[in-house]
């Protein structure tokens, strides 16, 4: 049996699948990864992208970090593919309870996924440091230099965790507890080396592990099934 027949046949066997995705997800619909060969840390800017994304640089250059947040972290055309698409599906068929995400993009909830952690924010919401005013990515996307509040003029920020910033503990601990009742964790399009999210699979008590990925991972000795390749197309014969 190949391996997405035998991916199927976990699937199709369990009612309470967890999945846990990266950059890989989003990538296939055309959102740039940060750490491929064409992301954006090879693309040229004065600083790396970690060092512009992180909250001291936020507060300290805040045109230079608005500046490559529009140019690179706004993807707004971008659409589910079918990884977004099938997850919606199973969610619907009562046999997905969770999606965790480390991307930062909507794009599960445009497929139509309802329970969905976003470890890192979402670039869909925006407040206002100052009286907490909300602003979709549309206004983001269009503001001139510091994007500021049309109510009392503070700064917006985006929903999202910066470098040196804590991830959310309510949703932490939601992701945890999803993933330690879960009967099958399926992990995609994620290198997990990044922490603490990487660590959540830590949680995982069953033995139906699955890796889905294009390049092997650090965890593919401990998974129950490894699954090679892109995720929009494996996805799409489940």
């Amino acid at each position: 049996m190949d391996q997405i027949a035998k991916l199927k046949e976990i699937v199709d066997g369990s009612s309470n699948i967890v999945f846990f995705g990266g950059a890989g997800v989003s990538t296939e619909s055309g959102i740039p990864d940060f750490r491929s060969v064409d992301g954006l840390y090879n693309q040229k800017y004065d600083y790396p992208p970690e060092t512009i994304l992180s909250h001291t640089f936020y507060r300290s250059r805040p045109e230079e970090f608005f500046r490559f947040y529009q140019d690179k972290m706004l993807c707004l055309t971008a659409k589910p593919n079918a990884a977004h698409k099938t997850l919606a599906r199973w969610e619907q068929e009562g046999k997905l309870k969770a999606v965790i995400t480390q991307n930062i993009d909507g794009l599960h909830q445009m497929a139509g996924s309802r329970e969905v952690l976003e470890l890192h924010g979402s670039v869909l919401r925006n407040y206002c440091e100052k009286c907490g005013a909300f602003y979709d990515a549309e206004f983001m996307l269009h503001a001139r230099g510091v994007p500021e509040c049309e109510k009392c003029g503070g700064r917006v920020k985006p929903d999202v965790v910066l470098y040196e910033e804590g991830l959310d503990q309510n949703i932490l601990s939601r992701a945890v507890h999803y993933i330690s009742e879960a009967d099958v964790l399926i992990i995609g399009g994620t290198s997990l080396v990044v922490y603490p999210a990487a660590g959540l699979i830590d949680y995982y008590r069953g033995n139906k592990l699955v890796l889905v990925n294009k390049t092997p991972t650090a965890r593919d000795a401990a998974a129950d099934l490894v699954v090679q390749g892109s995720i929009g197309e494996i996805f799409a014969q489940l």
